[in-house]
């Protein structure tokens, strides 16, 4: 505790007075005289440790003397200056230790006191020499990652991030990863999940790394484990539980991740061989399930493996101890060097072969639930550059034709041309319905957008519906353009032709932007989230516009949803469901 260490840090002061009083003195003496040694500790810490003060006793522009308050008489003991003085007026130490530790951990973090896009990577070895020496401040409570300012989270925002690390980690709370190794925002790209495990959504743990060593320049990263982790007991418990049973399908997502790490702890009890407890294996298992984590990204990441083969990336392993708080760094995974030479480019999820043929009427309609999951799936393929839509045969063509279509999803989309839809979620012909114009609106040819929604979700039977805007729109920086001059009082060309009619429809979405960010707000920021607001302003006008979408909505039959595609990443933000939905529907 703090108190601890208070008087862990007094201790040299009693040592001293026991050395002054004798060994048989009472204790009651040895704390008396001890008060007068601290007084002079700590006039001695002041003239060694502040060059200032030294120089303005040197000068006899300051004077320092020590003094002790009986409390039982009311009396002051004057005791006079240090008797060190003279030695200590010829100390050159500049700063206290404890500033000393502050201000090299502000060099460190970066130029302007965070790590952000202007600074550059340290090597793999200097990344993990940060990562232990934030460590050891934490485990000694003598941390120095304080409170961001302003001017910090600025920097954040404006030079983007430059993290030293990528920590793949659990998601246990007593876990916390920046606090454990004492790391300020802008330090650590963080994944985690339960169990730090590449069992599950392997596909975004691999793209998510190798996005931060290709993009943001990362040069090390750390899969930590941590001592008494509750999904790696969870599977030890199922592991021993099913030994010589048939396997039993999970009945939930948990059940599915504690089987799949069950071969974990298989490889974990083969090494500790027979008679091993449950405890032993579990605490076992924390290690394998690293260096398991660890061989995952090395059999299956490219990118990740020519990096680390040019000496330009690191992977370490580490498991964090809840009962110290002390990190055991593992180094690297024992089967590096071999799995460098892997031939893996994408995690097994992302390696099933669109075997299944086109969508036909003969298909039954697809669960909305499970046309989200193809559209992400689709569209992290499409991130990956890794496509699986493009092998289509004329047996898959004369089905179209001869059958019919039965897409899963309805898309809103904008005409941009960079946003091609069956591209950005790797899809089908025959899988998406889609209707595009400028701006992904129905502002403008309500009756067409509306229209072709109500065939889609009735003859077609379609279930999903998604609205689809992008980053950097051109209509909503004209609409954009068009709010500010229509605030500023500016009347609208005179000749207005259909382009000016549509900003101006559109112009609403960015007052609407506009009112949600402060006042002085600029015209890029109000585009930006004029973008999202559009979404919504869309969803809102197709539940409001027709009645028999809004009972398939209603009854379940239909889901409706919208998402923004970033033309810099390529990713889709999913925004889920529209927060009015319910009161439109209610109304």
């Amino acid at each position: 505790t703090a108190l601890d260490g208070l008087l862990s840090g007094l201790a040299v002061v009693a040592e001293k007075a026991e050395y002054d009083m004798g060994p048989m003195a009472d204790e009651e003496f040895v704390a008396a005289h001890a008060v007068k040694v601290n007084v002079f500790h700590t006039i001695d810490y002041l003239l060694q440790y502040s060059r200032a003060i030294r120089e303005g006793v040197a000068s006899g522009n300051v004077e320092i003397q020590g003094a002790v308050y009986d409390l039982s008489t009311g009396l002051v003991d004057f005791m006079g200056r240090s008797p060190r003085q003279a030695d200590l007026l010829k100390s050159d130490v500049a700063l206290p230790p404890t500033v000393v530790m502050m201000s090299n951990a502000a060099v460190r973090r970066g130029k302007l006191g965070v790590r952000t896009g202007v600074d550059v990577a340290p090597a793999p070895e200097e990344a993990l020499d940060l990562l232990m020496q934030g460590n050891s401040r934490y485990v000694s409570g003598e941390p120095t990652s304080n409170a961001t300012s302003s001017p910090m989270r600025k920097a954040l925002v404006k030079k983007g991030q430059a993290p030293h690390t990528a920590v793949v980690g659990c998601a246990d709370s007593r876990a916390p990863l920046e606090t454990l190794f004492d790391m300020m925002p802008g330090e650590l790209f963080v994944v985690r999940n339960a169990g730090n495990t590449a069992t599950h959504a392997e596909g975004s743990m691999v793209g998510s790394l190798e996005f931060c060593c290709g993009k943001l320049g990362t040069r090390l990263i750390m899969v930590l484990g941590h001592t008494q982790c509750g999904a790696i007991v969870g599977a030890t418990s199922t592991y021993l539980a099913n030994i010589g049973k048939p396997q039993i399908k999970p009945g939930s997502a948990l059940e599915g991740l504690l089987a799949d790490l069950t071969g974990t702890i298989k490889k974990a009890s083969d090494e500790l061989g027979p008679g091993a407890s449950k405890e032993e294996l579990a605490a076992h298992a924390v290690k394998v399930n690293v260096f398991e984590t660890m061989n995952f990204l090395l059999q299956y990441s490219e990118p990740l493996r020519q990096l680390m083969s040019a000496g330009k990336v690191d992977l370490q392993g580490g498991i964090y101890h809840l009962e110290t708080g002390r990190v055991e760094f593992l180094g690297r995974s024992p089967r590096h060097q071999e799995l460098l030479a892997s031939k893996g480019s994408l995690p097994p999820s992302m390696q099933k072969e669109m075997t299944r043929a086109v969508r036909t009427p003969d298909d039954n309609p697809m669960e909305p639930e499970a046309a989200l999951k193809l559209m992400k799936e689709g569209n992290d393929r499409y991130c990956h550059g890794k496509p699986m839509a493009g092998k289509f045969d004329s047996e898959m063509r004369k089905a179209l034709s001869t059958i019919g279509q039965s897409p899963h999803t309805a898309v809103v989309g904008c005409a941009d041309s960079r946003v091609p839809l069956e591209l950005v979620f790797d899809v089908l012909p025959g899988d998406l319905f889609v209707m595009r114009n400028a701006g992904n609106t129905v502002t403008h040819a309500r009756g067409s957008i509306i229209g072709s929604l109500e065939f889609c979700v009735t003859a077609l039977r379609t279930r999903f519906v998604m609205v689809l805007g992008h980053t950097n729109c051109g209509a909503i920086k004209g609409a954009t353009a068009t709010y500010l001059k229509s605030k500023r009082g500016e009347a609208p060309a005179k000749d207005s032709g259909a382009l000016e009619g549509l900003l101006a429809g559109l112009s609403s979405v960015a007052g609407d932007a506009a009112a949600q960010l402060r006042p002085n707000a600029s015209e890029k920021e109000i585009a930006d989230l004029a973008v999202s607001v559009n979404v919504f302003h869309t969803m809102d006008t197709i539940l409001k516009s027709s009645s028999d979408f809004r009972d398939k909505v209603r009854s379940g039959d239909v889901q409706l949803q919208g998402a923004v595609y970033d033309l810099n990443t390529g990713r889709v933000e999913w925004l889920g469901k529209n927060p009015k939905q319910a009161s439109i529907l209610s109304s």
